[in-house]
């Protein structure tokens, strides 16, 4: 094969990688960030104890970290109901976002401990949801009373090692219908940051291949206690 032909079949080859790849981004980006068009959602159950202690190691306590990990001893808290895409996941679906009502974040503090949390939230995920404010965080309440917190993780007053599948079976166990391809635990250096469960809209659980690839992979995790006041 001549100089000349192998040179045109190169530059031939990358024009139609870059048309492939320009369709493609195209073909995504008329569903990106676009509110309401999702495939499913992610509960965030972060926990707590984890959260404060790296606030606690880095030394800078902010306001959400004082309410927080201040007087009430908290476990697992919903950092997020978080839309996706089977790859990917949208963002800040409308900015400015919507402010977001004062009353709303009050009620949710139950579940969501710290205003900063929550209006973050809504700013990101909740307007990729499609739903009224109103609406997406009752979907939160919903999703995280549908969830059943394993007995062993309710009131944890001392450290415990774990592993990944440890954590992950507790929850299969308390939650049937729960599969290990709908469930993600994830981590930090040397403790269990999130449990993440993937729900469809109608929050019934279902598989999610990418979030599970994402998965803490340490052989031993700590799960620090419950602080107290």
């Amino acid at each position: 094969m001549s100089r000349v032909l192998w040179c045109g079949l190169v530059r031939l080859a990358v024009v139609m990688s870059a048309i492939v790849a320009a369709g493609t981004a195209s073909a995504q980006d008329r569903r990106q960030n676009s509110p309401g068009e999702f495939d499913f959602y992610v509960l965030a159950l972060s926990w707590s104890p984890s959260y404060c202690a790296a606030a606690h190691e880095r030394g800078r306590l902010s306001r959400s970290h004082q309410l927080q990990c201040g007087g009430r001893p908290y476990s697992f808290v919903v950092h997020g109901l978080w839309p996706q895409y089977e790859r990917g996941f949208p963002s800040y679906c409308q900015q400015p976002s919507p402010r977001l009502d004062r009353r709303i974040v009050s009620s949710m503090l139950d579940l969501m401990p710290a205003p900063g949390l929550i209006y973050n939230e809504w700013d990101k995920h909740g307007t990729c949801s499609g739903l009224q404010q109103r609406a997406y965080f009752e979907t939160i309440r919903k999703a995280r009373a549908a969830i059943k917190i394993p007995e062993p993780f309710i009131d944890l007053a001392d450290y415990q090692m774990v592993t990944p599948g440890d954590v992950e079976d507790a929850f299969i166990t308390a939650n049937p219908g729960l599969s290990a391809s709908a469930i993600s635990v994830t981590c930090d250096a040397r403790r269990l940051t999130e449990v993440r469960i993937c729900v469809n809209k109608d929050l019934q659980f279902r598989a999610c291949d990418e979030v599970d690839r994402r998965a803490c992979r340490r052989e031993k995790i700590v799960m620090p206690p419950m602080r107290g006041g």
